[in-house]
């Protein structure tokens, strides 16, 4: 960025004001380093603050229509108020720490299609913001999210596009008033079942919450709709869990609650928060239709990891869009009861049929070998 002259607070020959970056490149939860320059003008000025804020472009619904608005979603001042002499230069150097949630714009060095992210600096001078342009940032995965994307691409899903939606999803904590959604293009063998599935990351210094959500194709016999699955972890768990496995678990499951089925997988432990499968949570509208560049299918090689359980429940209604609160825990914990249920009917099914099968097998050999014995004893009894 340039100096650029403080036009709007000064008018002509006042400071000009240069936001440089000590790099543009940053990750969730880190910070961003740098300096304001600002070059005094033809006459002294006071200046009362400098703020520093976080800009993006989000996805709205208004009145059934869904449009693209900037927002302003973090700031601060990086320094109070002080004096610029005419012709003087003034450094501000800062450090702004960036959110957690902060949305990815950038995978395997390639820029996101449909993402937007910038700082922009704002020049406070007695009550009036003087608003400088926007310079850009990417954002890039934290490790735990890599690994996660990793093993998209080895599974072999293809990048579709990537957006902000605009508010939050039911049952999970969030600071920012928008989720990222990263659209993929599934692999051929699930296209007949699903037509895309998006991810969405929510981080914050402890853990990282997953969230995938399957569009499901529609027929003669069913409507389309939506499936979601979370996984809650610490980072360094992410980075040793299966992902691979406990991705195509979950398509597997979510195809079979697809088709009416129930369906479980998973095992309890103290790796954290398991996964599941479920109706529409409130994860929002969907934004589409952007294309953007194939990811590499290169990834590293999953690590033993815990195995995320996995419970498919009944389409949740679209109601559900609100807070959860204890209903949403109450879902969940009567689907896991309806699966136990599930599961126990048929082992015992499974059981009776096993039991039945030996059963007849007993009768019909106790039956055959009656028969013989005594058609081998008349026969001796005739040849006597």
């Amino acid at each position: 960025m340039i100096f650029r002259p403080l036009l709007g607070a000064f008018g002509v020959g006042g400071p000009s004001v240069e936001t440089v970056l000590a790099s543009a490149h940053c990750r969730p939860g880190e910070v961003l380093s740098g300096e304001v320059r600002i070059q005094g003008g033809e006459r002294d000025a006071f200046i009362d603050q400098v703020v520093l804020s976080l800009l993006t472009e989000v996805e709205v619904e208004h009145d059934d229509h869904e449009g693209v608005t900037g927002l302003e979603f973090h700031r601060g001042a990086i320094t109070g108020g002080f004096a610029v002499g005419a012709g003087q230069f003034h450094v501000i150097p800062f450090q702004l720490p960036v959110p957690w949630e902060l949305p990815i714009t950038e995978v395997y060095g390639r820029h996101l299609d449909g993402m937007v992210m910038g700082v922009r600096t704002e020049v406070e001078v007695a009550g009036q913001l003087d608003k400088g342009d926007l310079d850009p940032i990417s954002v890039g995965p934290l490790p735990s999210q890599q690994r996660v994307l990793d093993a998209f691409a080895e599974l072999g899903f293809i990048f579709k596009s990537a957006d902000l939606e605009h508010g939050q999803i039911a049952g999970l904590h969030q600071e920012l008033p928008f989720y990222q959604e990263i659209e993929f293009h599934v692999p051929a063998q699930y296209s007949g079942h699903i037509n895309e599935v998006e991810l969405t990351f929510v981080a914050d210094p402890h853990g990282l919450a997953v969230v995938l959500e399957a569009d499901k194709r529609g027929d003669l016999f069913s409507p389309g709709g939506d499936v979601l699955g979370r996984f809650h972890v610490s980072h360094e768990q992410a980075l040793y869990t299966a992902w691979e496995h406990e991705i195509t678990t979950w398509l597997q499951a979510v195809i079979g609650h697809l088709s009416g089925g129930h369906a479980a997988y998973g095992h309890p432990g103290d790796h954290g928060h398991g996964g599941y499968v479920e109706g529409h949570g409130g994860h929002g509208g969907h934004g589409g239709g952007r294309s953007g560049p194939g990811w590499a299918g290169v990834a590293a090689g999953a690590a033993a990891g815990f195995v995320a359980g996995a419970v498919v429940n009944e389409m949740l209604d679209d109601d559900s869009e609100e807070d959860e609160g204890e209903d949403g825990q109450g879902d969940v914990y009567q689907g896991i009861a309806e699966t136990a249920y599930q599961a126990a009917y048929q082992a015992a099914v499974e059981n009776a049929i096993e039991e039945a099968v030996e059963e007849a097998y007993q009768d019909a050999y106790a039956d055959a070998y009656e028969a013989a014995y005594e058609e081998a004893t008349e026969y001796f009894e005739d040849e006597d």
